[in-house]
């Protein structure tokens, strides 16, 4: 048979490639993903895959502790709130399982180039950038000329030297010296480093494997099964986001309008967790509330809404102005409000804008950092509301002197070395933005989740709590964990989950549209199921025990101001509703 008579063979147009990159040796092997194992990513493959390979005990910052970048099943389309990525490990804060998500335009670069994510095994040698092209290539090259610098200067030179269509992941400098405050910086969509898989420490691992940067290209929509129903699924997704007014708040007052609701219930973190509102009604404004904020930034000329990665509509960040109409930093957000901001005593959002976007150019954790000054102020060592103090205490990062590493291992190391009594961590990671007194449901998903005090594993902070028992409470936890595990899991960023998590249907028929698969519409709460319970098996693995999930002891023994509320969920308890459910 000539060649011209073979037949004619369809080509796969679900495949996705993974790749297996052993850095030690540079040596780079393909692995091919079809249907549903692009599906299953992020959160979810990042749990099974660390489980199968045996990480729990292995040391996080040696190079057996693979870094694993997972994007979702519709990475590099216009999908509204879908290009986010995960980034995970184990991790060198908490000791046990991490997964970081992170917005900007590196999920979706991957995406375009038909990669669906990629493992960094082992450790490289000395310093390095690792380029993957669009034309498949991926090489290994120095990263001398970037060390030491920030991230911002380091994003403006790969910009110079690769041009613009490009997105990147950095190792910032603190990342450099394995400072556990460490996150991935990510460009958003404008170019800046400012889009953080920030928790656990992940930045130290990446640092570990003396990664400096990963600069991918951008290219085009990838193929997939039915690109026609998939792009109607595109449309009809983004005609029931427009119709949310939770979406159009988002949009009008971004994140920072938790920060009114927080601080009206008596849930803000102030001054080390030591009272639960900063401004009462009858003493003027709330400066870092998102009304405040908005009607500041918009007077300055500043953007009030701002997508941090491509195709979402929800546009929940910002890019604020100081008073001479100069950008001050991008985003300005809750949880730095709430805890660089409130919690260390500030009241300027000015002052949590500088010291955010040193943060940024520095690429660590605001929220790890936002605690481990409030408890550095707790031993004395400053006072809080003391803007001067907590820059100096940047610069030291900065540096990487005795007194900046020491801070950059974050907060449970800095109050153990200082002797301080109120800690706010769990599995000795920053508690986030919500007092657990009285912000009850997220508190209970902070002690609950294997990732370490995190928010983002289920967070309700408007649920009414009162009069609700234990039982009770965490079963809307549950439901609210499962929800964020499905999301992560699948790309998606929770900001959209009134309209994601009401309609089931209209996610999985997209899926199997993109991918072939056949779901039916019980898929994404059986996959967040599934997620938990394998980061706690990693977890049990890793050492962990129920006692690792109680709330420090200070939310027991101290009534928060002004509501009085003391903490009344023990992880006993909370473990024992769990197992019912």
């Amino acid at each position: 048979m000539s060649e011209s008579a073979l037949p004619y063979t369809k080509p796969d147009l679900t495949m996705r490639k993974y790749l297996h990159i052993h850095l030690a040796d540079r040596q780079v092997k393909t692995e091919e993903f079809h249907g549903e194992a692009v599906v299953r990513a992020g959160r979810y493959f990042i749990a099974k895959t660390l489980l199968d390979m045996g990480v729990a005990e292995v040391e996080p910052l040696s190079p057996a502790n693979p870094l694993i970048f997972s994007a979702g099943p519709f990475a590099g389309t216009n999908f509204s709130n879908a290009n986010r990525l995960s980034v995970g490990c184990k991790s060198p804060l908490t000791g046990g399982i991490k997964e970081a998500n992170t917005g900007g335009t590196f999920g979706f670069a991957l995406g375009q180039l038909e990669i669906c994510g990629f493992t960094l095994h082992d450790a490289a040698p000395d310093w390095t950038v690792l380029r993957i092209t669009k034309d498949g290539q991926i090489a290994f090259e120095s990263a001398q000329d970037y060390m030491g610098k920030g991230n911002n200067e380091v994003a403006r030179l790969l910009f110079e030297k690769y041009g613009k269509k490009i997105s990147f992941a950095l190792c910032g400098p603190v990342g450099e010296y394995l400072g556990l405050m460490a996150g991935i910086s990510f460009a958003d969509t404008d170019g800046r480093p400012s889009r953080l898989a920030a928790r656990g420490g992940v930045g130290a691992v990446l640092g570990s494997k003396k990664i400096k940067a990963i600069v991918v290209d951008t290219h085009k929509m990838p193929p997939f099964h039915d690109r026609q129903k998939v792009m109607g699924a595109v449309r009809e997704y983004g005609a029931k986001l427009g119709k949310e007014p939770a979406i159009d708040n988002f949009k009008r007052l971004g994140t920072a309008m938790v920060a009114d609701m927080t601080n009206y219930v008596g849930g803000l973190p102030v001054r080390n967790f030591s009272a639960g509102r900063m401004v009462e009604e009858k003493d003027g404004p709330f400066k870092l509330g998102g009304t405040y904020i908005r009607e500041l930034n918009l007077s300055r000329g500043g953007k009030t809404a701002h997508d941090c990665m491509p195709g979402c509509m929800i546009e929940c960040s910002n890019v604020y102005m100081d008073d001479k109409g100069q950008e001050l930093v991008s985003p300005l957000e809750y949880e730095t409000l709430g805890l660089v901001g409130s919690n260390c005593g500030l009241q300027d959002p000015d002052d949590v804008a500088r010291l955010n976007a040193v943060a940024n150019d520095l690429g660590i954790d605001t929220i790890e950092l936002g605690a481990t000054l409030g408890v550095l102020m707790e031993a004395g060592q400053g006072a809080f509301g003391d803007a001067a103090f907590m820059m100096a205490a940047l610069d030291d990062i900065r540096s990487g002197n005795a007194r900046g590493r020491l801070l950059a291992q974050g907060t449970s190391r800095v109050a153990e070395h200082y002797q301080v009594r109120r800690v706010p961590v769990i599995k000795r990671q920053a508690i986030s933005a919500y007092d657990p007194r009285v912000i009850e449901v997220t508190g209970i998903s902070m002690m609950l989740t294997a990732q370490g005090a995190d928010h983002t594993a289920g967070n309700l902070p408007a649920f009414d709590c009162k009069g609700k028992s234990t039982e009770e409470l965490v079963a809307v936890s549950l439901g609210a964990q499962i929800a964020a595990a499905a999301a992560d899991s699948l790309g998606f960023c929770i900001f959209g989950r009134s309209v994601t998590d009401a309609n089931p249907q209209l996610i999985v028929t997209a899926l199997n549209d993109a991918h072939g698969t056949q779901f039916d519409e019980s898929f994404p709460k059986t996959m967040g199921r599934e997620v938990l319970k394998l980061e706690r098996e990693f977890n049990r693995l890793a050492g962990f025990d129920d006692s690792a999930d109680e709330l420090p002891d200070f939310f027991y023994d101290e009534a928060l101001p002004p509501t009085g509320n003391q903490a009344r969920h023990h992880a006993v308890e909370v473990n024992r509703c769990l197992a019912q459910l």
